[in-house]
């Protein structure tokens, strides 16, 4: 029994993630190791600073306290009392801080007792102090206390030496204490990194293993459906692919056989109808346009023979109306025949400076004197089919003179904007405007919005701007309202589209096209 590729997939992916799960394992328990010891590295330092403050402390009640018995003012107490505060409740909390470690409670327990003792001792001298000062407000120094051989003899300094040396020595040890573990916080960082560097890189080794298994698979398979591919977009249908592995490849490779058979057969058939179509076209641009010629041969030979002056006005109304409704009818035929070649014949791009094209456009239309087209600053300059793009723009500048109600004074205006990967054209007239209810009605083949004898216009020039512009792979659309004149926005792309399978571009039949335009 063969093992599918969707086996092999699934087994390679449950691989991977059981891999991902193991480094995720190792990584959970190692980030635990090393937030520990971040946290015993964090909590020695604050250990310290609280030594270090209680000892700040100390030291300024000492100084206070010295500078009392000197000068006797009771302001230089401040600190001494302040400090005393402080002090009231800081051994316990350092006490509680080095707990786990007994020789550093044992040192803040020794220098608790000699604070105790130092406090008894400068609390004496103190009251004696003010006692001295209150029966001689010049007292000075240690005069007339009782106990001023204690300060003599340097029983206080000896007590806030030991009290000075006890702290140091627990700072000390707990520096010690810190720097083992900064080292056992860097070993675990250390060891994290170079864990999750083995397991990733084990990871991408086995994965790339797999993924270069899995791909050499595919490779031999997929390069036989790419150049059947190819082979197809070269024309060629009659190629098929042989695959015995009988997997889900070969599920597509099947696929792909019939697509390219079918495909054949289409495009065979295309052809085929296509041919015919094109037999059609050359009837109606030749076979249907020849009655109509004679039609109007006969109207004026009628005129002729008889006589313009002869002839009643009934009669010579009715003879121009059938040569105008014949010349109507040779105008729709050419317009069907113009909307059906749009794409079907293979035109090479070429440089097109726009501002020449619609300069060339303007000069071509015969505009009415006083009529205006004004261009803007900026026209691009594309490589594009010219030919369609000089359609576009002469169907629409020509639609905005022929229906404009004041043609003496009308202004038609060209825009241009960039969007992106196109550029946005505008064509804009101040003329009688366009309902919105009749915005979607004016790209549809043979709609005109006016009386056929009003103007001669056949309903098809939008339509072709719309499929041109669409075959473009661009998007045209109307802003206007009735009296506000009318704002054609078409899209034309900035460089040529893909060429599209020749084959498939000459197969389109012609009925479908029209349908399309349309619709």
């Amino acid at each position: 029994m063969k093992i599918t590729l969707t086996t092999k997939l699934f087994a390679g992916f449950v691989l991977l993630l059981a891999l991902f799960s193991v480094i995720v394992l190792f990584s959970y328990k190692l980030a635990g190791q090393v937030l520990r010891n971040s946290r015993q590295v964090e909590a020695s330092q604050h250990v310290s600073n609280e030594a270090v403050s209680m000892l700040r402390n100390i030291v300024d009640m000492e100084t206070g306290f010295r500078g009392y018995v000197l000068i006797g003012n009771e302001l230089t107490l401040d600190t001494y009392y302040a400090g005393e505060r402080d002090l009231i409740g800081r051994f316990a909390q350092l006490r509680t801080l080095a707990e786990e470690s007994p020789e550093q409670v044992q040192l803040i327990d020794q220098t608790q007792r000699l604070f105790q003792q130092w406090l008894g001792y400068s609390h004496l001298l103190i009251a004696e102090k003010r006692e001295a000062r209150r029966r001689n407000p010049l007292q000075r120094g240690l005069d007339d206390m009782p106990h001023h051989r204690l300060a003599e003899t340097l029983t206080g300094k000896q007590l806030m030496d030991n009290i000075r040396f006890r702290l140091n020595k627990f700072e000390l040890t707990e520096a010690a204490s810190r720097k083992a573990m900064r080292q056992r916080l860097n070993d675990s960082i250390t060891r994290a990194e170079w864990l999750s560097v083995g397991l990733a890189i084990m990871a991408l080794v086995l994965g790339l293993l797999w993924a270069l298994y899995i791909v050499r698979t595919f490779a031999r398979r997929l390069r036989g459906m790419l150049n059947l591919a190819r082979r197809m977009a070269d024309g060629d249908y009659d190629t098929q692919i042989v695959d015995n592995e009988q997997d889900e490849v070969s599920e597509l490779t099947a696929a792909l056989n019939v697509m390219a058979r079918t495909v054949g057969a289409n495009i065979n058939q295309l052809e085929s109808r296509n041919q015919e179509l094109d037999q059609f076209a050359y009837v109606v641009s030749h076979d249907l346009k020849a009655p109509l010629r004679g039609i109007e041969s006969a109207s004026r030979w009628i005129e002729e023979d008889m006589g313009k002056d002869a002839l009643p006005p009934h009669i010579r109304e009715f003879l121009g109306m059938m040569r105008q409704r014949v010349h109507r009818m040779e105008k729709l035929i050419s317009g069907i025949l113009d909307l059906a070649r749009v794409g079907r014949t293979t035109q090479a791009n070429e440089t097109v400076f726009v501002r020449t094209l619609l300069r060339e456009i303007i000069d071509s239309l015969h505009l009415p004197t006083g009529f205006k087209v004004e261009l803007p600053f900026f026209l691009p300059t594309l490589t594009t089919n010219a030919v369609q793009l000089q359609q576009v723009f002469t169907n629409l500048i020509s639609n905005a003179v022929k229906y404009h109600d004041h043609p003496a004074t009308g202004t038609v205006h060209i825009g241009c904007d960039d969007a992106g990967e196109f550029y946005s054209f505008s064509v804009a007239d101040d003329g009688p405007g366009i309902d919105p209810e009749y915005h979607d009605r004016i790209f549809v083949i043979f709609q005109t919005l006016t009386e056929r004898d009003t103007f001669e216009s056949t309903g098809v020039g939008l339509a072709i701007v719309k499929k041109i512009v669409e075959r473009q792979g661009g998007r045209i659309s109307v802003k206007s309202a009735e009296g506000q004149g009318a704002k054609f926005i078409f899209t034309w792309p900035k460089h040529p589209p893909k060429t599209k399978n020749v084959a498939a571009t000459v197969a389109t039949p012609v009925i479908s096209t029209v349908s399309t335009a349309t619709s």
